[in-house]
């Protein structure tokens, strides 16, 4: 399973086999089954998260007990709560397998020396961070600015693939629109 992220690593960065076997050393690789969680509302957040296979969500909970879908985790994407890592603070978020997945943790202390001692893993996480940044502000602006058919369908495009993995409820949570506004889409752009 270290395979997968070896290569995903020194696809990005220059690493050499001694770096690599210093970052292989503090993986920690965890199974989840479909369901389970990874993180629960209301604890602190401690690991760097790198899917190997499978699906992972972030979410909340309101006060009305409606999910509010935050980030989809697939293949070679990483997942976690920055804020509760870095702030070491309670959680606003769940986080949990969509399906049985396979990833790898590694704790905070263990990243911070990574990025310490391994320049070119430093310059790969903070372009990671730099993108998750930009994609956050496409979301934002995705959000407040197009329709909810424009919504899907760039969805569809920004994710191919997930919306056949993800249950239908949790596109519309993510997309920020009721399920039944997600089937009359879908109906609808079957029928063009």
């Amino acid at each position: 399973m270290l395979s997968v992220f070896k290569k995903y690593i020194t696809e990005k960065a220059n690493i050499s086999e001694a770096d690599w076997e210093v970052i292989a050393s503090v993986c920690i690789i965890r199974k989840l089954r479909k369901q389970q969680f990874l993180l629960q509302q209301g604890e602190v957040w401690r690991h760097n998260v790198f899917v190997i296979e499978g699906c992972l969500r972030r979410y909340s909970v309101d006060d009305k007990g409606i999910e509010h879908v935050i980030q989809f985790s697939t293949e070679n994407w990483w997942a976690g709560d920055r804020q509760s890592l870095l702030n070491e603070t309670p959680s606003k978020y769940n986080i949990d397998a969509i399906e049985n997945s396979v990833i790898i943790l590694i704790r905070k202390e263990d990243f911070d020396m990574l990025c310490a001692k391994i320049p070119a893993f430093n310059e790969l996480i903070n372009k990671i961070l730099q993108g998750g940044f930009n994609a956050s502000q496409e979301r934002i602006n995705t959000m407040i600015s197009m329709t909810a058919e424009q919504k899907y369908l760039n969805f569809l495009t920004t994710f191919p693939g997930l919306a056949n993995r993800v249950p239908r409820h949790m596109i519309a949570s993510y997309l920020g629109i009721t399920p039944e506004t997600l089937s009359r889409i879908k109906k609808q752009l079957m029928h063009k």
